[in-house]
């Protein structure tokens, strides 16, 4: 785990990564795909990465997971990614949202699949979150599909999840999706995630802390205070 005296120190650094990730994916393909975390511990990291000199025109900005809401709601981790990373020199980036206007997120699964089977890429970065509970994207505990998020049946891009401590219903990328990115970051911030991530990384049921699924996997670790 790399640790920072702040949040400043480690939007620069994660920043950095990324911008490595997905330059060395341009320099052998024609685009390259980066897949983002909403909630507030992003923002200083948006707004550092948003700044990047990259080639933006040839980057695909997608979400790691979503609440099912239109982008209207302040809820929607689309709206956020649109205000605080789609700017500056990011404006250029062409991005996809998960949320599609269906009646449900299972309702809306065979399209985002359809969506993103035209986009023959693997992950240039991946950024996750984790939440106090131990969930990471939308692998919640009590999650209704958290089995099938964690081990697709179909080898689906995508799965639909409810669970108590959720909210809204949500629609996430599934674990060995996120698996295959070439950069793999856990990005948490505080001394309540810190204590969680220790939790996590002790002993025990992925069920109990499903970010266990994604840390067995050895993701690089960014925290600060």
């Amino acid at each position: 785990m790399q640790s920072f005296s702040g949040r400043e120190a480690l939007a620069k650094a994660l920043t950095q990564d990324v911008a490595a990730a997905l330059s060395a994916r341009l320099a052998v393909q024609v685009e390259a795909m980066l897949a983002v975390s909403g909630g507030s511990t992003p923002g200083a990291f948006f707004a550092a990465l948003s700044q990047a000199p990259l080639d933006w025109s040839r980057v695909i900005v997608t979400l790691v997971d979503d609440r099912w809401v239109p982008e209207e709601s302040p809820r929607s981790n689309a709206a956020l990614v649109r205000r605080h990373l789609l700017v500056n020199n990011a404006a250029d980036a062409r991005f996809i949202p998960l949320y599609n206007g269906a009646s449900s997120p299972q309702a809306g699964l065979a399209a985002l699949e359809a969506r993103f089977a035209q986009l023959p890429l693997s992950l240039a970065a991946a950024v996750l979150g984790m939440g106090e509970d131990g969930h990471t994207a939308s692998f919640f505990p009590g999650g209704d599909r958290l089995a099938t998020a964690l081990a697709p049946e179909r080898g689906q891009c995508f799965e639909a999840i409810s669970a108590p401590n959720a909210g809204e219903p949500r629609i996430t990328l599934t674990l060995p999706v996120l698996l295959k990115a070439d950069l793999l970051a856990l990005h948490i911030e505080g001394a309540a995630k810190r204590e969680a991530l220790g939790q996590a990384l002790s002993a025990g049921p992925i069920e109990a802390m499903p970010v266990r699924a994604v840390l067995r996997h050895d993701p690089k670790i960014y925290w600060s205070p």
